[in-house]
């Protein structure tokens, strides 16, 4: 196949502006998608009143959920598609692009009728059982609404991700960007202009999710994409769709156990609080925490976002010294992000001013208790530049079993328990919960530090790849296999060589 484009400047550009280049459109169609929410809570906090607010948070385990199904086809196939993109195989890759829209069909086919019919099951498994009635009922209405136009949000989401994967990151956001200022535009005018409330912000959400997807669509239709988009090649293939799985299993699993997480931090909050209506203010407390989040976090995704191209091209092409050189400047960028994102979440007067954009004025208690929650969760966050960075490179480089492990540490591992083991030794129950969050990040990183290491010292001592190695000389039979020297690798030929593949 040939190399065009960006996807040449993922095997010679530079790695800082490279990195740059595709971080900054990820991180702004990343943005965008996110601030679905954002804007509806927005609208909905300062507008609609804390029971809103509180409803609409216990919807947000649900579209984790939905997420996360959504992140385990675009992740898997577009970390391969990048891997076939270096090896230079596009039927591969055609194949990788339409298995991704046959299994997005399958998949969100069957989920979002199954969540319409049992949404009062679904809200009260989310933590709906110890808010009050007016809470719940905005929950269900917001739900039922917005459940089915996930399917066009994450074909949307999909295709992106492979835009993003082929080198073409600014046409990759512009989907995104159709989508989010459609909602903007949109949310006012139904929530207010027609009086929907709840409703509105859910149809607003419909509308820019199926513009999102026309866009993207429209793009692939267009025939100017280094992978064509063949309606012949849109079926589930067995060489492949193991692979994507395994891949794509790790942030699968990571945005599973991130529901898990506020599932249970809407439980714990109802189990712990001194009544309902305490209950109430705590799980809208936790919806600015949640919004919050989104804003500052958004930076670190977007620069995981554009990494994962390089890291997987370069893999793939055999370049590890190219890898290596992305793979330090990728946790320097994501540390120097995540300390940013700590400072403004927890240096007054900053959790104030953030927790004032989705706290009405005339409600000065839960905008304290807003505040100085989001301050105790996030006071640890500047250390977890290592993990994030970990799990992008062994997901993006095939490494699906590290990418599982990584992922699920600080959730699964760590955080879940806390949450519940910690309120049961300290007098203030609630604040035990939120000092669950900066206890997991510490242990998560101590644990994420050696892995990461090995492989970086893998790395640093692999040989380059020889010019001679490519070229098999006159005379010779055909193209050799392509060697690579190491002292280290465990895989060896008695002459000390390791075949293509085992890096």
């Amino acid at each position: 196949m040939t190399v065009r484009g960006s996807v040449g400047e993922l095997a010679a550009g530079r790695i800082g502006p490279l990195l740059l280049k595709f971080s900054w459109p990820a991180l702004v169609a990343m943005a965008l998608n996110a601030l679905y929410a954002v804007v509806d809570r927005f609208y909905i906090g300062r507008c609609c009143g804390e029971a809103a607010m509180a409803g609409l948070t216990l919807v947000m385990p649900v579209m984790m959920l939905f997420g996360a199904f959504g992140v385990f086809v675009g992740a898997g196939h577009s970390a391969v598609l990048s891997i076939k993109l270096g090896e230079g195989d596009r039927v591969a890759c055609e194949k990788l692009l339409g298995e991704l829209v046959a299994v997005k069909l399958l998949l969100f086919l069957a989920l979002p009728p199954l969540v319409f019919f049992n949404a009062d099951a679904v809200l009260s498994w989310s933590g709906g059982r110890g808010v009050s009635a007016e809470a719940f009922a905005a929950g269900r209405s917001y739900l039922r609404t917005v459940v089915f136009s996930h399917l066009f949000s994450h074909l949307a989401f999909g295709l992106s991700a492979m835009t993003r994967a082929e080198g073409g990151a600014v046409k990759s956001m512009m989907s995104m960007v159709v989508g989010f200022g459609t909602n903007l535009a949109l949310d006012p005018l139904f929530i207010f202009g027609f009086g929907m409330g709840v409703e509105g912000a859910a149809w607003a959400t419909n509308v820019a999710m199926s513009a999102s997807f026309l866009w993207a669509l429209r793009y692939y239709l267009g025939g100017r994409t280094a992978v064509r988009l063949r309606w012949r090649r849109i079926a589930l293939y067995r060489a492949f769709l193991w692979r994507t799985s395994a891949i794509g299993f790790a942030p699968f699993l990571q945005q599973l156990l991130g529901a898990a997480v506020n599932v249970s931090l809407a439980a714990a909050f109802a189990k712990w609080a001194a009544d309902e209506d305490a209950a109430t203010a705590q799980l809208a407390s936790l919806g600015v925490y949640q919004s919050v989040m989104i804003l500052t976090i958004m930076p670190v995704m977007g620069a995981q976002q554009g990494l994962q191209p390089i890291f997987g091209y370069n893999w793939g092409a055999r370049n590890f010294r190219r890898v290596r050189s992305a793979l330090a400047l990728g946790f320097w960028i994501t540390t120097a992000l995540c300390v940013a994102a700590c400072a403004v979440q927890t240096v007054p007067p900053f959790p104030r001013w953030l927790s004032a954009v989705f706290v009405p004025s005339g409600n000065p208690a839960l905008l304290a208790a807003a505040a100085h929650d989001l301050a105790v969760a996030n006071c640890m966050i500047w250390c977890i530049g290592v993990n994030v960075v970990a799990t992008t490179y062994f997901q993006s480089i095939g490494r699906p079993a590290a990418a599982v492990a990584l992922s699920t540490l600080r959730q699964g591992v760590v955080l879940i328990p806390c949450i519940w083991l910690l309120p049961r030794f300290m007098a203030d129950r609630t604040l035990a919960v939120w000092l669950a969050l900066p206890i997991s990040d510490v242990l998560c990183q101590l644990a994420t530090v050696p892995p990461i290491l090995l492989h970086a010292r893998f790395l640093a001592r692999v040989r380059p790849r020889r010019p001679a190695d490519d070229d098999p000389g006159p005379g010779a039979p055909g193209p050799r296999k392509i060697w690579y020297n190491t002292p280290v690798h465990p895989k060896r030929r008695k002459d000390g060589r390791i075949l293509r593949g085992n890096g």
